[in-house]
């Protein structure tokens, strides 16, 4: 959907007036008395995302008008509001739309309406090979009636840009998107300036990366990690922050095989890195003026006669020592080489996690909240603080002694799981212990967000890109110079 702002109201074959909250006086068309009363009688009163939908002939055409609310008028509340328009008019017939602001709006909150808008229009329709010609999309442009929207459209358009290519990374099925191909699909992140670097299987294993590789080793699909470095910063940067990301493109749950009803959505299961990857295009296509490495472990958990046993130990890169007591507890297993590897090769001070890790972490939070983890205070408050802000909330767990306990082996440094109770607690506690001392960490289980059974304010059903905005947000505020 092409998106276009415009100093004045161009020809179109939809009028959209977007108004606050409380109502509005008279409309700029013939038909307002009309449409006022209309709205009252369908109970539109302007809330954020509410809308209301008529016919009216102005100018000698017969146009269709639609009342869209924008709230108490925060920047939230207009991506609400553009978000609305699209889910009404996405299939409905119209083509092109023409937006106004009752009262007028600032060119940020118009962009923020546009991004919106951009970001519920996205669907996937790359394997229909037929569709109803009700379902199919027709609405092609937008134009938004606005001054000096375009400084903000720009960096807000490649932030759309990231939320697409993680929505894409994450609904794509296994046998199209896996370690390999995964990484080839992020190849075009080069030409906006980032640098790509991949280790194969052969070169984790010379680095003893025991815990990964024995999570692939049951796939034909071999495993890669994936690094993206963007520095926006001309050098002056410093250490970087880095974000890794979990990448089973596939996980069956291996020996400990899970259920079969349902296992079609472990496609998703890269979520994690499908987030990195898609903040990597986001920060690289704004020109963040900072220096940002994405890490993606890649690999696919399989059931093959090779596969890792429950029971087997392995040797991370780190040098500890792991029972492997579920195979389906496979993603810390790939987190705790890569956190190992990202360390002794960038030195930074600050390392994030994005996993989908846990399906505890679903019955805790449902699809409202990540959790939380992290060694640091002030880093944990700044996570918060940035996902209340972009839309990708976090809720804070603790960390304890009592917690790690749970995941002491009697036979190896460590468990790979512990008791029923505090999964997704344990799995944390188990990541930190591969966290260098003096680095600060957070661990984001984002397992409840990054795939959606109903649309939401900003995105419909599937895939919807959780982790991008979160990442764009705490770079811009904390790491931008």
């Amino acid at each position: 959907m092409e998106i276009a702002f415009a100093p004045v109201r161009p020809d179109a074959d939809t009028l959209v007036f977007a108004v606050p909250k409380g109502g509005f006086d008279a409309l700029p068309i013939s038909a307002a008395a009309t449409l006022a009363a209309g709205a009252a009688a369908a109970r539109f009163t302007g809330e954020a995302g509410g809308s209301f939908e008529s016919f009216a002939e102005e100018g000698g055409k017969v146009l269709r008008i639609v009342l869209v609310g924008t709230g108490g008028g925060s920047e939230t509340d207009f991506e609400r509001a553009g978000a609305a328009l699209t889910a009404r008019l996405l299939t409905s017939g119209a083509s092109h739309a023409a937006v106004e602001f009752f009262g007028g709006a600032s060119g940020e909150k118009a962009a923020h309406f546009a991004l919106g808008a951009l970001l519920r229009g996205w669907r996937i329709d790359t394997y229909r090979t037929r569709q109803p010609e009700k379902a199919k999309p027709t609405l092609t442009k937008l134009s938004i009636v606005a001054d000096g929207a375009d400084a903000e459209w720009q960096r807000l358009s490649a932030v759309a840009d990231g939320v697409a290519f993680a929505r894409e990374l994450v609904s794509e099925p296994a046998n199209i998107l896996y370690p390999e191909s995964f990484v080839e699909r992020c190849r075009h992140l080069e030409q906006l300036g980032v640098k790509i670097s991949v280790l194969d299987k052969a070169a984790m294993a010379e680095l003893g990366m025991g815990a990964l590789l024995g999570v692939a080793q049951g796939s034909v699909r071999e495993p890669r990690l994936l690094a993206m470095e963007w520095d926006g910063t001309e050098g002056a940067g410093g250490k970087p922050v880095v974000f890794v990301g979990k990448g089973v493109t596939f996980d069956t749950g291996g020996i400990s095989l899970k259920p079969g009803a349902g296992m079609e959505d472990m496609k998703w299961d890269m979520g994690g890195a499908g987030a990195v990857a898609g903040a990597m295009k986001a920060l690289a296509g704004r020109k963040a003026k900072a220096r940002v490495v994405g890490i993606c472990g890649l690999v696919e958990n399989m059931p093959d006669g090779n596969a890792q046993r429950p029971g087997d130990i392995v040797t991370s890169m780190s040098g500890q020592t792991i029972e492997v007591i579920n195979t389906d507890a496979e993603g810390r297993l790939v987190l705790c080489d890569v956190i190992t590897w990202a360390q002794k090769t960038y030195a930074p001070e600050v390392i994030i996690d994005l996993a989908t890790l846990t399906g505890a972490m679903i019955v805790a939070l449902g699809d409202q909240y990540a959790g939380l983890f992290a060694n640091d205070e002030g880093l944990a408050e700044d996570l918060i603080a940035a996902g209340k802000a972009a839309g990708d909330q976090l809720w804070r767990f603790p960390l304890g002694d009592a917690y790690n306990k749970l995941i002491d082996s009697p036979i190896a440094d460590m468990k790979n799981m512990g008791a029923r109770y505090a999964g997704s607690i344990t799995a944390a506690q188990f990541i930190k212990r591969f966290v260098d001392d003096g680095v600060k960490w957070a661990h984001l289980d984002i397992a409840g967000m990054v795939w959606a059974d109903k649309p939401g304010a900003t995105w419909d059903k599937g895939a919807t890109g959780y982790g991008v905005r979160l990442i764009d947000q705490l770079v811009a505020d904390k790491y931008e110079g």
